[in-house]
């Protein structure tokens, strides 16, 4: 699936990853290829995907690797994934 994470500022992430996590309302949850639709608002937590996907130049500061996964940490945003691309939105 496709990834792509933007703040106001930039585009901070963009390419293929196998698995993205992120902070829910409601508690964390994962998105996998072929996930149903979703739009969710997001709360204050880590943000982690792992796969191909390119930290923009000038953006690597906003991520450490953790268990083979980068993370974000977001003080809030929200999220849609549809057909297989994830567009998280970040505060």
């Amino acid at each position: 699936m496709y990834l792509e994470i933007v703040s106001p500022e930039a585009s901070l992430v963009s390419g293929n990853v196998d698995s993205v996590t992120v902070p829910g309302l409601e508690g964390e949850f994962q998105m996998l290829n072929n996930h149903a639709a979703i739009v969710a608002i997001l709360g204050k937590g880590k943000v982690k995907f792992k796969g191909d996907a390119t930290i923009a130049n000038g953006q690597e500061k906003n991520f450490t690797k953790e268990d083979g996964q980068w993370v974000m940490q977001i003080n809030s945003g929200t999220v849609e994934m549809k057909d297989n691309n994830v567009i998280v939105l970040v505060d």
